[in-house]
């Protein structure tokens, strides 16, 4: 028998993923020789965070220890596979994360003990996508701000005077920074509303993107000729604060700054300041430098500013998508054939 831990949480349900290895394990001729455990993790209701060493986790070190007693395999959204519970769990063999990149585990300890570790690229891709271009609209067409004030019992007919009204997506100029999965979806879209659009993604092909419809641009070439900027790009260190304040300057008066991708890639005191003082003209953001914001913090009490706690991936589609893919990962695993979606290094051990 195999012993496999499911780490689910209140989005991708432990029974989701149970479901999902059943069908594919089914399909293998496998499916007899699987035993389940179950944990089920505290979020959304919890926020995730840094557990000891690992980032953006859930759960506890010593539950997620114990659970993984003698178990071969583990597939998880956000529990903490830190270097303590990979070398505290010497069965341990997979690792399935059902999400687009697997920061909750320490690779290299995975690596070093022998444990295959695989996730699932592009699992939220058009969740995110559509999201994205739903904070553009709410942002450009005053959609939250107009709901709230009828809600309160004010008619913003000021809104349709032509110094107030809202920017159509045809005819704007769109610069996406980042061009993976979700940026290309994302595109797709605005070129269906007739939007030009620009890309700045020095890891793309200059000519996918002309074979896309969208145009290569650099950084500061995006930046002054867009209407709206969304970002789309990965978190690293070549890519943190990005658009800091001199690169929010760069932008034209007026334009928009939508960010559904990760904090750490704006500055937000400077977006805050800039959005204050009408340099720029709107904010769409579901992602923040401090995850929830801070309740006092300006940026939440400014007019201008569109805002959504982390939303951009929660479609029941994602959910099942995840589950789906790192289950099929692990069949592959339990049956010798490669990984389709290996996130470490393989390093045999005696």
């Amino acid at each position: 028998m195999v012993d496999i831990l499911i780490a689910g949480d209140n989005f991708i349900l432990p029974s989701l993923f149970r479901d999902a290895i059943l069908a594919h394990a089914t399909r293998a001729g496998v499916s007899d020789d699987l035993r389940f455990r179950e944990l089920t993790l505290p979020w959304p209701q919890v926020p995730f965070g840094p557990v000891d060493g690992v980032d953006e986790a859930s759960g506890s070190v010593e539950e997620l220890i114990d659970a993984l007693d003698g178990v071969d395999a583990a597939v998880t959204q956000l529990a903490p596979f830190s270097r303590s519970v990979i070398e505290a769990s010497p069965a341990l063999r997979f690792i399935g994360i059902s999400r687009g990149g697997p920061v909750n585990c320490d690779l290299d300890a995975a690596s070093a003990a022998g444990v295959a570790v695989s996730f699932a690229p592009g699992r939220n891709a058009r969740a995110a996508a559509e999201y994205a271009v739903g904070l553009i609209l709410a942002a450009t067409r005053h959609l939250t701000a107009a709901h709230t004030e009828l809600a309160r019992g004010v008619w913003r007919g000021d809104y349709y005077t032509y110094e107030n009204a809202g920017i159509e997506l045809s005819g704007s100029t769109v610069g996406l920074i980042g061009y993976g999965a979700i940026g290309r979806l994302v595109g797709r879209i605005l070129l269906a509303f007739g939007s030009r659009v620009l890309v700045h993604d020095p890891y793309a092909a200059v000519d996918d993107l002309y074979a896309d419809g969208v145009e290569p641009a650099s950084l500061d070439d995006l930046l002054a000729a867009s209407d709206i900027v969304s970002l789309h790009a990965r978190l690293t260190p070549e890519t943190t604060l990005l658009l800091d304040e001199a690169a929010l300057r760069r932008l034209r008066p007026g334009a928009v700054v939508v960010n559904s991708a990760r904090g750490g890639l704006l500055d937000y005191g400077a977006l805050t300041r800039l959005l204050a003082d009408g340099h720029l003209g709107a904010a769409a953001l579901d992602v923040y430098d401090v995850e929830p914001p801070s309740p006092d913090s300006e940026l939440l009490s400014l007019p201008n500013v569109v805002l959504s706690p982390h939303l951009a991936g929660a479609s029941r589609s994602t959910a099942r998508r995840g589950a789906s893919i790192v289950a099929e990962e692990l069949v592959r695993h339990l049956t010798g054939a490669p990984l389709a979606h290996r996130a470490n290094a393989e390093v045999s051990v005696s």
